[in-house]
């Protein structure tokens, strides 16, 4: 425990969007949370590569500094807030901060999903907190209702749209008509995508996401590499008039659940990739850059958690409230919540994930044809919900909507249909979600 009254000293590593946004509202609002807190919340300390660089906000005098391993190790440093982004020097400093008696406010996703068990062991072996609200879904608190307020319930599912950039594009498309290319081009402008947006596009930034979450959920460590991951790029104009005329909508989706297995055990299936789910559902209305996440539970029901989900003052705000949390934490003497992993269940591969597909398929405008493909749908133990032809002769096509199967079972009819004389190509293959059998 603290004295009564003595500041509790911050030092903040990163300056960029979320790092000055963070100092900014430790400088504006510092009566208000040290009222909080019930202590002064005092800034020593912003670690930056460099010093002249042009930033958001203008840093107090004689806070900058390039040293962060000097920063983070100093003896009176209370509380760490890490927002450098990456694997290293992040994970270094804030080892090095655990080491030295400070706890630790993070909003590295990337870190966390690769390594995070290496962070917890160290926060639990120092005796002090380690809060990540904000490298999941910017402002919207869900790590803290999922590690806190469901504690007493069993989570089953994890449904979630955690990239505003992907939900950006295929809401473009959506909306517009507009083409995947068309549709990045016009987030680049308007500052939603990167000059290079890979990380978002090919669904890394999700996985790592998914990652947590389902280790949050499922009481279960779960890392980057375990999660299936499928980005956007392949996702084409057609692809989304189909889900129109479905009445669905494209979203990039993490979905995490819980898959019983044949002997009874409860097994964890985590996946990222585009997804069709019914316009009546409450994360087909979240539109442009938002996020959401959608919650199911045998106690509390379903449950949906929704806001801006980047940038850098929602990321802040994420970083504030842990950091209060964490403040009061330390000046009582006391910790949180830690590393919840004693369920272990084993992570199912992507073949085990049982789905829905939507496939379709360039056929022979010819008697039989629907019979043959009905057939090896059957052979591959995948039930046909809905099929109908459009088009005639060269344009003839069949769409195919099938009812759930695992994953493996649906590839593999599709590596079927694509080797059927009768099948000219396979043009679209999207997995369904979020509706009825």
């Amino acid at each position: 425990m603290t004295e009564s009254g003595k500041p509790l000293k911050v030092a903040v590593l990163g300056c960029g969007s979320v790092g000055s946004q963070v100092v900014r509202l430790l400088e504006e609002q510092a009566a208000d949370l040290g009222a909080r807190v019930g202590a002064p919340v005092e800034l020593v300390g912003v670690a930056v590569r460099r010093l002249d660089a042009a930033r958001e906000v203008e840093v107090p005098e004689g806070l900058l500094t390039t040293d962060a391993e000097g920063l983070v190790a100093r003896a009176d440093v209370d509380l760490v807030v890490e927002v450098i982004g990456g694997i290293e020097p992040a994970r270094s400093l804030i080892l090095s901060a655990l080491e030295n008696g400070a706890s630790v406010v993070t909003a590295n996703k990337a870190l966390l999903a690769e390594d995070g068990p290496t962070l917890f062991e160290a926060a639990a072996k120092a005796g002090r907190d380690l809060y990540y609200e904000a490298a999941v879904a910017g402002a919207i608190p869900i790590l803290r209702p999922l590690r806190e307020s469901l504690a007493g319930d069993k989570v089953t599912r994890v449904l979630g749209i955690v990239n505003g950039t992907t939900n950006f594009i295929l809401d473009k498309m959506d909306s517009s008509g507009a083409g995947f290319a068309d549709a990045l081009e016009e987030a680049q402008e308007l500052g939603y995508a990167e000059a290079d947006p890979t990380a978002d596009v090919e669904g890394f930034d999700a996985a790592a996401k998914a990652a947590i979450l389902a280790s949050l959920a499922f009481h279960t460590r779960v890392t980057a590499s375990d999660v299936h991951r499928e980005g956007i790029t392949e996702v084409s104009a057609a692809d989304v008039a189909s889900a129109t005329e479905m009445g669905c909508v494209v979203k990039l989706l993490a979905i995490c659940e819980l898959r019983e297995q044949p002997g009874g055990e409860e097994a964890v299936s985590v996946r990222v990739h585009p997804a069709m789910i019914p316009r009546s559902h409450p994360l087909a209305s979240v539109r442009e850059a938002y996020n959401a996440v959608f919650v199911e539970s045998e106690a509390a029901g379903q449950l949906m958690f929704y806001g801006p989900g980047a940038g850098g003052a929602p990321t802040a705000s994420a970083v504030l409230g842990d950091l209060v949390t964490v403040a009061r934490n330390r000046r009582e003497g006391v910790t949180g919540a830690g590393e919840s992993a004693y369920a272990d269940r084993a992570v199912l591969p992507m073949g085990e994930a049982r789905t829905r597909y939507h496939v379709a398929i360039d056929v022979d405008d010819r008697a039989g044809v629907l019979a043959t493909v009905a057939t090896a749908f059957a052979e591959h133990g995948v039930s046909i919900r809905t099929v109908h032809q459009e088009g005639r002769d060269d344009d003839a096509q069949l769409v195919v909507v099938s009812h759930e199967a695992t994953d493996a079972q649906l590839r593999a009819t599709v590596e079927h249909l694509q080797q059927m004389d009768i099948v000219r190509e396979v043009s679209s293959v999207m997995r369904v979600e979020g509706g009825a059998e």
